[in-house]
């Protein structure tokens, strides 16, 4: 416990405080966002405000998850693991592709960066190598980060994938995951605050699985994850990085994270679900990405085949803004629905745990 308030309150004290420098940095630099000529018109506004402010997150998530460990060798804890190391390296390759198209946009002066085919192969090679390394070192239980098993709340046994399904499975959740929070990413704080919102119901489940670990006590209901008090110290620090983050991000923000934000926490929350084997279960607790890429689809479809639009414009939190919403409403009653989502999903967590232990509640 002591190792996830350490990782919180560093990445707090560092996304807080970094995040302003990159704003002087990068206003003295000229470096501000350009905006979509068929957004909203509100939005014009935003022309010129810093970006790639997803730099503070990675940094202040490396910092908090760094300092964890200082600490934790202080009294004789263990040091960094193969599931932390994976998740923050898929994180920040993800993070490296979006900086790229950051990079690109700002030389340019112009809202698209990479090619669709760009970043795709950017997603497709981080995802792969993740997926590699996840069915290597094995721990001392036998365990490797990632599972050939189709997961829910915990591994499903009957149910493998095999290597070949299970690399196709770990591309769909990266490129799933970074494009839907990156998607999300269109107002003030949205992105930042659900994420951040995804990453505190982790930390409750990893510490959870660290509690009730196979490998501490083989009884039912225990989980088979390798490294859960690691990742825990992942969802902590990248829960406070975001937290940090949005005090600068919130409306009217000072700063975006651009997608150097936006891929690094999508790839988060993909490779979470994989190394905790809940990949189904964060399909619960990201609810809100979910409904902002499918509102993408949906849009696409529609339009191709009936030439009509099903909302006024996609993603959803837009169509809103053009109802006549403001902004600042949109984006907390979207952070409600993200809060709703996380809750739902802690509770089908425990509710399964219960089921399988044969508890029930008092």
């Amino acid at each position: 416990m002591r190792q996830i308030l350490v990782a919180a309150m560093v990445a707090l004290a560092v996304s807080i405080t970094v995040t302003p420098l990159l704003i002087r940095v990068f206003t003295r630099h000229r470096l501000g966002q350009q905006i979509r000529a068929d957004g909203p018109a509100s939005h014009l506004a935003k022309r010129g405000t810093p970006t790639m402010g997803g730099l503070a997150i990675l940094i202040a998530l490396w910092c908090g998850y760094g300092a964890a460990h200082l600490v934790g060798m202080s009294y004789g804890g263990t040091g960094t693991t193969a599931s932390g190391l994976l998740v923050l390296g898929l994180a920040t390759a993800l993070g490296a592709v979006g900086f790229l198209d950051d990079v690109i946009k700002l030389s340019q002066q112009r809202s698209l960066g990479l090619t669709a085919s760009g970043k795709y192969l950017g997603q497709v090679s981080a995802a792969v190598l993740f997926g590699v390394l996840a069915l290597h070192f094995r721990g001392g239980s036998g365990l490797t980060p990632g599972s050939r098993q189709v997961s829910i709340v915990r591994d499903i046994s009957t149910v493998s994938l095999g290597l070949t399904g299970f690399l196709l499975a770990a591309i769909f959740l990266v490129v799933a995951w970074s494009n839907a929070v990156n998607i999300t990413d269109g107002l003030d704080g949205l992105a930042a605050g659900s994420v951040g919102l995804a990453l505190g119901s982790y930390v409750l489940v990893t510490f959870w699985q660290y509690t009730h670990s196979c490998a501490v006590k083989a009884v039912p209901g225990c989980y088979t994850v390798r490294d859960p008090l690691d990742l825990a110290l992942v969802c902590a620090a990248g829960t406070a990085a975001c937290t940090g983050f949005l005090w600068w991000n919130a409306a009217p923000a000072k700063i975006f994270m651009g997608d150097t934000g936006a891929l690094a926490l999508g790839g988060l929350l993909a490779g979470l679900s994989i190394t905790t084997r809940t990949e189904l279960l964060m399909v619960a607790v990201g609810a809100l990405f979910v409904a902002e890429i499918l509102s993408v689809l949906l849009q696409i479809v529609m339009f191709r085949t009936t030439r009509t639009r099903l909302f006024k414009m996609a993603p959803f939190h837009h169509h809103f803004e053009l109802t006549g919403w403001p902004e600042t409403t949109v984006i907390i009653r979207f952070w409600l629905l993200a809060a709703i989502a996380s809750a739902t999903g802690l509770i089908a967590f425990y509710g399964e745990h219960l089921t399988t232990t044969g508890s029930r509640l008092p």
